[in-house]
């Protein structure tokens, strides 16, 4: 009992402390990597297991024994996926996306295994898909799983799913770099420092755990081919446009398979083991059935090769393995896209080279190089990822010598492929749920909150005729960092921040000088109306960078009615998230029980309550996942919930959180005093 007693204490003490929260976060990405580097090994493992037992049924029953195996295969992925994680269907990487962009990065635990298991399953068993969409699915899911354990708020559930991602990739392919940017250009849908090191630090563990267990080379290698002539440059220009056209007929041809087996009223074992059925009667069509498994290893030995095979062979290889993957994926079954991509592009970028050096002998030279520059080309315009494709065969090849031609067809498939089909084959699944993401939010969120709803009517503002001294004595007592400047009749002059009062400091202007002589004038500004949604808002406010816009009457655009700041945008989306995350189906993995409903809970801030002095940033960091500060009243007045404010007694700050959480909320924040409001906020219910 005193042993017990002591470690009981020991763990007490262990609770209390708190580490400073980004060496926290950075803590939680390594052991997020070494995790997910550890399942990439185990996964590896299980697909090779599963590879020798097919070859051992097929050697002993012939192609029978291999059918058998397959629709076995397909009949087991498809129970454990209808049973025990319908997330784990398909190739993942949406689900990783609609978890960040829609759920505060909220997956359940059990997606990790069930996607491994399923998906080595798959592929072992020769479906025509990749690894590296399940490990990011997994290492996403363990992330998520960690940052649940730890209470982590929203954002930094975020940072730990987009940092199981990119240590999924490195894992995977051995390339961290390209793992680290594919978390940021895919997952995230936006580059940020804050995210940058922990997606990193945990690419980094990663490829360490990887190397460690399965050697330091690539998935699969690839000779260095040297870029020879300028003439060269409009045939990787056509590459690029062919690119396109291939990645979106994989995208249609894979979602008109996946509609057909969705129609299909059958029961999703059924499906899937129809579905690798079908993989293995087309593999039957080549003499080495080379569209089975991910295909990387038949596209190093091709390469290397340089390309020796005939057109008519390459033409198949494309063909059959766009069919193979949409029959594998499309009927449920688990596997990724990125491997099936790659080796499409390199057949491509075979028959483009070979072409090219039939009529061009001197110029067009080496036909694997355009096999190396197609694959990259073909990802980018599937996955709209053109940064992630030029480092994913950088990394590989190990050679700066195509990186011009790779950067041009990267880009050129990617402007193509958007000109040619707007949504990439991770957000067309999304689109087909209704969900719309932009720079990694979902629109449709973003448009169901008005400007009105959010925006601050205690908005700063000075007179057109207040010198650079007033505005730097104004920021100094207010701790703004932006006001708008009004004219003599107090109309909308413009607007002037703090970045326009350092420059005019190091500009070395007189502090005499009146504010209109540095601030932004009404005809440059981006105004905002009360009636217009957060998704048209944000839209204009990031094609000119402002995070920062004063609010207006449609009547009289001269009129200020508030302001409103990219943060409240982004806390706004959060609340509307959180709310979302309680009414989400669970088919989609959310639970719909009373412990998930979203309520909100008013708050009275009492003298000696722990959140006294705190900024709202600082108190939604205290805050669980799926929660926000939604508002703040003071003595009557609602308050712009941005970090320059300290919390006083006497506020009354409104939160949004499940409902299991309110409870933990009202503990945390200010002990029992807290008055509870219905999920519509219309009344009191105890």
């Amino acid at each position: 009992m005193l042993r017990f007693a002591g470690w009981k204490h020991r763990w007490t003490g262990f609770a209390r402390w708190h580490p400073p929260e980004e060496a926290l976060l950075l803590v939680t990405a390594v052991v997020v990597g070494i995790g997910t580097g550890l399942g990439a090994v185990f996964f590896i493992w299980l697909i090779a297991r599963m590879t020798d037992v097919r070859h051992t049924i097929e050697s002993s029953f012939g192609v029978g024994g291999f059918l058998a195996l397959m629709a076995l295969a397909g009949l087991f992925v498809g129970l454990m996926v209808s049973r025990w994680a319908k997330e784990a269907k398909g190739h993942g990487v949406p689900e990783v996306m609609e978890a960040v962009a829609v759920r505060g990065g909220f997956i359940r635990p059990r997606v990790a295994l069930v996607k491994i298991l399923a998906s080595g399953l798959t592929i072992g068993a020769g479906g025509s898909a990749g690894r590296e969409g399940p490990i990011v699915q997994s290492g996403a899911a363990l992330g998520s799983t960690i940052g649940q354990f730890l209470h982590f708020g929203s954002e930094r559930m975020q940072t730990l799913v987009a940092a199981g991602s990119a240590a999924g990739i490195a894992a995977t392919f051995n390339a961290p770099i390209a793992g680290s940017i594919f978390a940021l250009e895919v997952i995230l849908g936006r580059f940020s420092p804050r995210h940058f090191s922990a997606v990193v630090l945990s690419a980094v563990s990663a490829s360490i755990v990887s190397r460690m267990f399965l050697g330091d080379q690539p998935a699969f290698a690839v000779p260095a081919y040297p870029f020879h002539h300028i003439g060269e440059l409009p045939i990787y220009l056509v590459l690029g446009v062919l690119a396109a056209c291939v990645a979106v007929l994989f995208i249609r041809i894979l979602y008109a398979v996946e509609r057909q087996f969705d129609a299909w009223s059958m029961a999703m074992p059924v499906k899937t083991a129809c579905g690798m059925l079908l993989t293995g009667l087309i593999a039957l069509l080549l003499p080495r059935r080379e569209v089975l498994g991910p295909g990387l290893h038949t596209i190093g030995e091709t390469i290397a090769d340089n390309m020796n095979l005939s057109l008519t062979m390459l033409a198949l290889l494309l063909g059959l393995k766009l069919l193979a993957t949409s029959c594998t994926l499309g009927s449920g079954n688990s596997g990724g896209v990125f491997s099936p991509s790659l080796f499409m592009g390199a057949a491509l970028g075979g028959i483009v080279g070979q072409i090219g050096h039939s009529l061009w002998p001197t110029v067009a030279i080496n036909p694997g190089a355009y096999a190396i520059v197609g694959m990259a080309a073909t990802f980018a315009g599937a996955a709209r990822a053109p940064i992630t494709a030029i480092m994913i065969v950088f990394e590989m090849s190990n050679d700066y010598q195509l990186i011009l031609p790779l950067m041009l067809a990267t880009g050129i498939a990617t402007l193509s492929a958007e000109a040619l089909f707007e949504e990439s084959i991770y957000t067309y699944k999304l689109k087909l749920k209704g969900i719309t993401l932009q720079a990694g939010r979902d629109v449709g969120t973003l448009q169901a909150v008005t400007i009105g709803q959010v925006m601050s009517r205690d908005f700063g503002a000075v007179s057109s005729q207040t010198t650079v001294a007033e505005l730097t004595d104004y920021f100094r007592r207010t701790r703004r960092h932006g006001a708008l400047v009004l004219d003599d009749r107090g109309r909308l002059w413009g607007l002037v921040t703090m970045s326009d009062l350092h420059r005019a400091m190091q500009e070395g202007l007189a502090p005499t000088m009146p504010v209109t002589a540095i601030g932004t004038p009404y005809a440059q500004l981006v105004v905002a109306y009360p009636d217009e949604t957060l998704a048209e808002v944000t839209a204009r406010m990031g094609v000119h960078g402002y995070e920062y816009a004063p609010v207006v009457s449609r009547e009289n655009p001269m009129e200020i009615v508030g302001d409103i700041h990219r943060e409240a945008m982004t806390k706004a989306y959060d609340a509307a998230l959180a709310q979302r995350a309680g009414t989400a189906s669970s088919g989609e993995g959310a639970r719909l029980d009373n412990a998930h409903a979203v309520e909100r809970i008013e708050l009275i801030i009492r003298e000696g309550d722990p959140v006294v002095g705190k900024s709202p940033a600082e108190v939604g960091a205290l805050l669980p996942p799926n929660s926000a500060v939604l508002a703040i009243r003071r003595n009557g007045r609602s308050l712009h919930p941005h970090d320059t404010i300290a919390l006083m007694p006497g506020d009354r700050i409104t939160v949004s959180a499940r409902a299991r959480d309110i409870d933990r909320i009202r503990k945390s924040l200010c002990g029992p005093r807290a008055i509870r409001l219905s999920p519509e906020g219309d009344g009191e219910i105890g």
